[in-house]
């Protein structure tokens, strides 16, 4: 019988482990150990007929290492992590209404926050065996700054699947950055004196604004080169893993190998002690036989010349 999240039970009593809990398990696993524990998971989802289960698990994507911290951060600070997402949300909301100044000082505390958080993720990285390095470091705070801004991101890091990190949008959040104030009244007297300093604030907000795509662009092509060497990373971190353990396979084929040879050897040796005993037997057993025969001669002839003598006395 099928139950809901992927459970089912076979041969009456077993539950076999629902998909969204084995998912769970793969990404906090290591990213070194992704592959191979979604592969065993895959078999078997496989093997108990789950067949929809398997394909899913085997289409989970490994994380790049800071995709992993950042799974890391949220599954084990649940609480801060739950006080962050709220904070988000509220500043979402915030950014809407807030001058420049409440602006100003809104985006310091968000880069202390991020900072903060940031370092919590490469700790609980380094207690899990794995140093972040820093351009890891900078896609978990990318990761973070993109789950304040944007409720999609929040989102995806809430589930706590994350694959690669996450880029913010160039603004806090896209599209929602407070309009300037309305400047005060000036009395007019020239009004081609104004057009120009229009245009110059035009001029001024177009470059602004390629800037800012040209840095969106940037972002992008970075954290896709980023994702790029963590994936080289994770793959020769599998590789490493790989031939360690062919190595420590190999050292207890040999020393099984070193073992047997020597019980040949014993045996060997036992053999050539048993043949030599079985030789010293046997010329034992000849020189008895011989003894045994001079003996028996020399009876009978003994026997023989007692009769003879009897015979002469009487």
């Amino acid at each position: 019988m099928q139950h809901k999240g992927g459970r089912r039970r076979e041969n009456g009593d077993h539950d076999v482990e629902p998909v969204e809990a084995v998912l769970d398990q793969l990404y906090a696993t290591p990213p070194s150990e992704f592959v191979a524990r979604r592969e065993e998971h895959a078999a078997a989802a496989r093997t108990a007929g789950r067949k929809e289960d398997a394909r899913r698990i085997h289409a989970a994507r490994r994380p790049t290492l800071a995709a992993w911290a950042a799974n890391l951060l949220r599954r084990s600070r649940p609480e801060e992590s739950r006080r962050f997402l709220e904070l988000g949300q509220a500043l979402r909301e915030a950014h809407r209404t807030l001058d420049a100044t409440g602006l100003k000082e809104l985006s310091a505390q968000r880069r202390h926050i991020v900072s903060a958080l940031s370092r919590q993720a490469a700790q609980l990285s380094r207690e899990a065996g794995h140093q972040l390095s820093q351009a890891a470091q900078r896609e978990v705070e990318s990761t973070l700054r993109a789950v304040l801004a944007n409720p999609d991101a929040a989102g995806q890091w809430a589930a706590g699947r994350l694959e690669a990190a996450l880029a913010p949008p160039s603004e806090f959040p896209a599209g929602t950055a407070p309009a300037e104030p309305a400047p005060r009244e000036r009395p007019r007297p020239d009004t081609r004196r104004r057009a120009p300093a229009g245009r110059s604030r035009d001029e001024l907000a177009e470059r602004r604004r390629r800037r800012q795509e040209e840095l969106a662009q940037a972002e992008q092509a970075a954290e896709k080169a980023g994702r790029r060497l963590s994936d080289r990373r994770a793959e020769e971190a599998d590789a490493k893993a790989a031939l360690r353990r062919s190595g420590e396979e190999h050292e207890r084929a040999r020393a099984e190998v070193s073992a047997a040879e020597r019980r040949l050897r014993q045996a060997h040796e036992q053999l050539d002690r048993a043949e030599r005993e079985r030789r010293d037997a046997e010329e034992r057993r000849r020189t008895a036989a011989d003894a045994l025969s001079r003996a028996e001669r020399e009876a009978h002839e003994t026997a023989r010349e007692a009769d003879r003598l009897a015979g002469r006395v009487r």
